[in-house]
């Protein structure tokens, strides 16, 4: 069995003298795994940074099997490239992490691959990317199962005036409908539900809090493990920045 794809490198470890065990977020294929021969040696271990885009070829005698990894070309080391930027770094691994830790085997999911090469494509612009990063997280939860719903109000059905979400079931509601239940909910920032609303710094700490919830408190703790540090970290370094208000 055998398949050629676009790839973003997860995390790799690893395997005997010279061996690597490289992960990878593929967009035809899912989160995969393979054995790289000699990955492990000085000339080939900067080729497989995390975040790193690579074209990918796959072998193994069945679908089964840890396969083995024909690196054909890397189109983009990120890490290399936001080298002399902790912050980007961070975001990076935040991602990458989240990812690594939380998708399943072998499932495509080429909507939330093309989302991720765009996001980090844009982490050397830190105007531009956490607002961008708090869109993702919510496509990314979406698409692990936890599918929340902006759409309208789960109170009254009203499209506009969202301002808060379920913590519970993820469902958006407009305050005003609940005002005794307010307390309990989950602040919505405007940029969620309409595009072309601006992201304050107040707005984006938010977001990343409604994220986080979910993050936290439903898809890890089901899982029985702590989220990424990676990604707290991440946020530390934008609230002490004073790019994200929390």
């Amino acid at each position: 069995m055998e398949w050629r794809d676009t790839g973003i490198v997860l995390g790799s470890r690893r395997f005997g003298e010279t061996g690597l065990i490289l992960d990878a977020f593929t967009r035809e294929h899912g989160r995969q795994s393979g054995f790289i021969h000699g990955g492990n040696s000085s000339k080939k271990r900067a080729s497989f940074e995390v975040g790193t885009t690579l074209e990918l070829e796959w072998r193994a005698r069945n679908e089964n099997q840890l396969g083995n990894f024909n690196l054909s070309e890397a189109t983009a080391n990120r890490a290399a490239m936001f080298m002399s930027s902790r912050l980007s770094l961070t975001a990076l691994n935040s991602v990458t992490s989240l990812l690594n830790t939380s998708l399943p085997d072998g499932q495509a999911y080429p909507m939330l691959y093309d989302a991720t090469e765009f996001v980090l494509d844009q982490l050397g612009d830190k105007e531009l990317w956490p607002a961008l990063m708090v869109s993702w997280e919510v496509g990314f939860l979406r698409t692990v199962g936890y599918g929340l719903d902006f759409s309208k109000c789960a109170v009254s059905g009203r499209k506009d005036g969202l301002t808060h979400v379920s913590p519970r079931t993820g469902r958006a509601a407009c305050g005003e409908e609940v005002p005794e239940y307010v307390d309990k909910l989950l602040q919505l920032p405007e940029f969620l539900v309409n595009s072309e609303a601006d992201a304050s710094a107040e707005d984006i700490g938010k977001g990343f809090r409604l994220t986080g919830h979910f993050i936290t408190n439903r898809l890890y703790a089901e899982a029985n493990k702590p989220p990424p540090g990676s990604r707290e970290l991440m946020l530390r370094r934008l609230s002490d920045m004073e790019i994200v208000v929390f």
